[in-house]
């Protein structure tokens, strides 16, 4: 095993021994504490599972910086040699409301780019992984949709619209509504990242600057799956991007479109 196989590996195997330690404590009634906002939560299962993930990295690469949302990890990704990035609970809302759809993610980069990604549905026991060519769900490759009629495309606005951002949130889903086919939230970034991959959704839009833990690994997957982000002037995305615009590529100009009519660009 070369080892870009290798980093893909430890990956998904970080990705589904994290997520089976919250699994555990799913719909357990669990102690919900907030961070910097009534609706940014955090529970003991998150630092469990992230401390089970960073265990797991760490047993095959010691020396690998880790960036985590959680906790004393590093919380930018490094611009040179390899780190990782890590989630253990994308979608804790969803979580403590016992729903669910949330996932635990681990990708691994280099210079700066994702390499390998695994993002892992354990409620849903659907695990989406990615190497440095091919996507898979479950093991069977995975590509994203083949629409190109945007009234037949369905789009996420994703990554939360604070409160005193709620007029942008509003123009989000008036700038998908008035082109698109329909509209689904699900609560988890990774998670509508991966059924970009999967085909399941057509498109992503948000024109704030995503934390790479919630965004790096389901970028990794939408790539290698056929797909298209950029950021929202249409540029190559990157972890410090402003804008996340995901899409089967087909309907990328009138995904960006919507982006870019959400703060008037």
């Amino acid at each position: 095993m070369n080892e870009l196989d290798a980093r893909a590996d430890r990956a998904q195997r970080a990705a589904r021994d994290g997520g089976a330690v919250a699994r555990r404590a799913f719909r357990t009634g669990i102690a919900v504490e907030t961070k910097d906002g009534k609706t940014d939560v955090v529970t003991q299962a998150d630092k469990d599972a992230q401390r089970r993930v960073v265990e797991r990295i760490r047993g095959a690469f010691p020396d690998d910086p880790i960036v985590g949302e959680e906790e004393d990890e590093l919380k930018s990704v490094p611009e040179t040699g390899p780190a990782w990035v890590v989630d253990p609970i994308d979608g804790t809302n969803n979580f403590v409301r016992n729903v669910p759809v949330w996932a635990t993610a681990v990708a691994a980069v280099r210079d700066g780019d994702p390499v390998a990604a695994a993002n892992y549905l354990p409620a849903l026991d659907d695990c989406y992984a990615a190497d440095d060519e091919t996507a898979y769900r479950n093991g069977e490759e995975i590509s994203v949709s083949q629409r190109d009629d945007p009234e037949t495309c369905t789009v996420c606005p994703t990554f939360w619209w604070d409160y005193d951002a709620r007029d942008e949130y509003a123009a989000a889903a008036r700038a998908i509504v008035t082109r698109f086919g329909d509209l689904r939230r699900y609560g988890s970034m990774q998670v509508v990242l991966s059924y970009v991959a999967d085909g399941s959704l057509d498109g992503v839009i948000t024109n704030k600057r995503a934390n790479p833990w919630d965004s790096v690994a389901g970028v990794h997957l939408i790539r290698m799956a056929g797909g298209t982000v950029t950021d929202l002037d249409g540029n190559e995305w990157r972890h410090d991007s402003e804008g996340l615009v995901a899409s089967n590529g087909r309907v990328h100009d009138v995904v960006l479109e919507a982006a870019r009519e959400i703060d008037g660009r």
